[in-house]
């Protein structure tokens, strides 16, 4: 715990706070934001179990199967080409963090269409982190706080 000899002191450290918590909050963000990117990309390609509300996949149709094989993929859910796979990525700004894919077809995957089921990849790979992120974020908001040096865990 930081201490302060005066008043005087411990004003001008709460000047100092709202820059050091936007530096601290904007690198927390940043490995969240890298954390996230990373599950979701891990799951591309492999049958994911349910996670929290998100359920698990459902094994591809036999006419997907077919044009897998034909392209050398096998059974690989998502991962045909590896596009989709490449799209997910992850923007943080302004003291928020984008993570995600532009293509089209990721969100008929993540959320269903009337002909695909749903095979979520970003939701669960928010939902199984929600402890990390928890910890990277307050060891973030501790760090700008009391003033003392983070050494983030490896993630």
């Amino acid at each position: 715990m930081r201490a302060f000899n005066d008043v005087a002191a411990f004003i001008a450290h709460l000047g100092t706070l709202e820059r050091a918590i936007h530096k601290q909050t904007t690198s927390g963000l940043e490995r969240s934001a890298k954390l996230i990117e990373k599950t979701a990309k891990a799951s591309i390609g492999y049958y994911q179990p349910a996670a929290g509300p998100y359920p698990a996949w459902e094994q591809l149709a036999a006419s997907t199967l077919a044009h897998h094989d034909r392209m050398g993929v096998g059974d690989s859910p998502l991962m045909v080409t590896g596009q989709l796979y490449a799209s997910i990525q992850h923007e943080v700004e302004d003291d928020k963090a984008v993570i995600g894919s532009k293509m089209d077809i990721a969100a008929d995957q993540e959320f269903g269409t009337d002909r695909i089921p749903a095979r979520p990849f970003m939701g669960p790979a928010l939902y199984v982190n929600k402890a990390k992120l928890e910890k990277i974020m307050g060891d973030a908001l501790f760090t700008a706080v009391a003033g003392h040096t983070w050494a983030p865990d490896d993630d």
